[in-house]
């Protein structure tokens, strides 16, 4: 009888953990969209912003390129001044991952 109970509670727990496929600092079962900081320099000229995301879809699908290097690319940025972070997850049906830098 305690074998069973046990399954039901795990399984439960996987189900409502799984609707959060992304990292993010906020648990948001039906919708997160959250920005929160990571890195700062001591380089304060952040005059460009670049912006690169990965995606899944229900954590089963997953693809992009979240890379720092990717978000230089995208803003034409060679000195970072700081390194952001995004996510949106909806129902834990879709979910972007993105990696934000300011630089010049």
């Amino acid at each position: 009888m305690r074998t069973p109970l046990t399954l039901c509670v795990l399984l439960a727990g996987f189900l409502v953990t799984g609707c959060q496929p992304v990292a993010s600092p906020l648990a948001g079962v039906i919708y997160n969209q959250t920005k929160y900081g990571d890195v700062a320099t001591t380089n304060s000229n952040a005059a460009k912003e670049g912006k690169a995301c990965a995606y899944t879809v229900m954590g089963l699908f997953a693809g992009g390129d979240a890379s720092v290097d990717a978000a230089k690319k995208a803003g034409g940025i060679t000195e970072v001044a700081s390194v952001d972070h995004s996510t949106l997850n909806i129902l834990g049906i879709t979910a972007d991952w993105c990696t934000i830098v300011h630089g010049k």
